[in-house]
């Protein structure tokens, strides 16, 4: 990483920084050609954003509503981590400008939107070439103020200009807009369908890699490192740190260190999803084996999760509670576990409240909404959200598992050391749902052949 100019060391002086030079400062500030930058986003996602403050603006009559991007966070020294724009902001702009504000003052009928934005450093201002996180000599031109309101059809101002908007107690307005982002808009599950096409196709990349990863010692890390760059390459990124676990680190929910080898006749886990340009994301699970046959004990590990996730996506269809497919999925988790002798108390006492045994191998929850965060309306109160019925538009995964540790004395050896799970992406329409993520197989025989394809 390179550092900002200074000016040679001379004599005895202490160094001094170029850009307090004069010479330099008149050399610096001109010669440079007028350019006219747009601004990075999309009629489609600027309409969008219009509409989504026309619904928070009826959510929140009489109060003014105050959005923030947000900024980077410090990484180590000068350096930080990449911005990633806060989801209720984009939500309600389209922009992914760090640092900007959206402040909605109300009015009679509705609210008058004022978007404040950091206005690039143009030549002839010193951050046009010191300000090594924003100039442009740095990270290169952004569109101005004027573009960014022809761009979003809405007031942009400096934000400079910004003062306190007594905006009074907004304890709220993360569950309001948690609320309201439930219900994808048709621009919504187009970039959906999107990121989870890309995704698709990207497990695709990952698949092709698995016998250079297993041959060359390259390991979990290569396959990780291989979804990645096609996330980049097709979207912004992955829409969160991509877990690949080979054998023991398969169990383990949460394994995004991926430093471990790829094992030959273990299960590999992939959760990935790719992350579109609008940060739209998708989340996407396959357990597939390395060797391209499952073992008996793997497949019939595979063989009850896959039941439980038919069970549960056949009970996400409108009005049926969210909960519903958690329960459905659970159900056929325990008499499963039951009938291979793991539970210490009958189906019943497991699946009571008080109960819960089963949940020994499945600590986690077994779906979520998706949309800008991969668990999305996280804010949202449990009587709007785990409480709620389904409703057309939503968006959410089913991914029931069955994690079972290598150390995890309960178990018989011949099941030690097996993780599994399975995770779409599915869209409640009208009368039932779409599986977005349809195009991979999800039982035991179709992903053998899709892997050793």
């Amino acid at each position: 990483m390179t550092e900002p100019t200074r000016a040679p060391y001379a004599g005895t002086r202490p160094p001094r920084l170029a850009d307090q030079s004069p010479g330099f400062l008149a050399r610096i500030g001109q010669g440079w050609a007028e350019r006219d930058i747009p601004a990075p986003v999309t009629r489609a996602a600027a309409r969008a954003a219009a509409e989504h403050r026309a619904r928070l603006s009826g959510r929140l009559p009489g109060r003014t509503v105050v959005l923030a991007a947000g900024r980077a966070p410090r990484r180590n020294g000068d350096a930080d981590y990449a911005f990633r724009v806060d989801s209720d902001f984009l939500w309600a702009t389209g922009c992914q400008t760090e640092g900007a504000v959206l402040v909605m003052t109300p009015r009679p009928g509705g609210h008058d939107a004022v978007l404040y934005l950091p206005a690039p450093a143009r030549p002839g201002e010193r951050d046009f070439h010191a300000d090594a996180t924003h100039g442009e000599l740095w990270v290169g031109p952004s569109a101005g103020l004027a573009a960014w309101s022809a761009a979003l059809d809405l007031p942009v101002r400096p934000i400079g200009d910004l003062r306190d908007p007594h905006a009074g107690p907004a304890d709220d307005i993360r569950a309001v807009l948690s609320d309201l982002r439930m219900i994808k808009d048709d621009w919504e599950i187009g970039q959906l369908r999107e990121a989870v096409d890309h995704t698709v196709t990207g497990f695709t990349a990952v698949a092709d890699e698995i016998p250079r990863a297993v041959a060359e010692g390259l390991g979990e890390r290569w396959l990780q490192g291989t979804f990645d760059r096609h996330a980049r390459t097709f979207g912004n990124g992955p829409g969160y740190s991509t877990i690949v676990g080979s054998g023991e680190h398969a169990p383990i929910l949460h394994w995004v260190r991926c430093d471990g080898p790829v094992l030959p006749g273990e299960t590999l886990l992939l959760d990935m999803g790719v992350e579109a340009n609008s940060l739209y994301t998708a989340d996407v699970t396959r357990t597939i084996p390395v060797g391209g046959t499952f073992t008996p004990a793997q497949r019939r590990v595979h063989d009850l999760v896959e039941a439980a996730h038919r069970a549960g996506m056949e009970q996400v269809r409108p009005g049926v509670t969210y909960t519903d497919f958690h329960f459905a999925a659970m159900e056929v988790l325990a008499r499963g576990l039951h009938d291979w002798g793991l539970l210490p108390v009958s189906v019943d006492e497991a699946l009571a409240p008080e109960g819960q045994q089963h949940r020994r191998y499945l600590v986690c929850g077994i779906g979520h909404h998706l949309g800008l965060d991969v668990h999305d309306c996280g804010s949202s109160s449990y009587e709007r959200y785990q409480g709620a019925p389904l409703r057309p538009g939503m968006v959410l995964t089913v991914e029931p598992g069955l994690y079972f540790h290598a150390h995890d004395e309960t178990l018989p050896p011949e099941l030690r050391g097996i993780g599994v799970r399975l995770e779409d992406d599915l869209l409640v329409t009208g009368t039932g749902h779409e599986v977005l993520s349809g195009a991979l197989p999800i039982d035991a025989t179709g992903l053998e052949k899709w892997a050793a394809r």
